[in-house]
């Protein structure tokens, strides 16, 4: 039996469970692209792939800035 994404044990440097789940609900059905690093982002599969290209520090940065900009474009 294959495991799946959400079973999967954490690789180093890999997203924690709680971002993942974050970043799976905010890319959603959406349709309006979330920005992060000057970069438009439309599916979680885009802005995964893009988060574990970053190192550590510059990944947490990004995102920061993705959840803020889902929150101030909630508002």
């Amino acid at each position: 039996m294959e495991a799946t994404d959400d079973t999967a044990p954490e690789q180093p440097g890999d997203l924690s469970r709680p971002q993942k789940r974050l970043l799976k609900r905010l890319y959603n059905a959406r349709t309006v692209p979330v920005v992060a690093d000057e970069r438009q982002f439309i599916s979680y599969r885009e802005a995964v792939r893009y988060l574990l290209s970053l190192d550590e520090e510059a990944r947490e940065s990004a995102y920061a800035q993705m959840k803020a900009h889902v929150r101030d474009k909630v508002r």
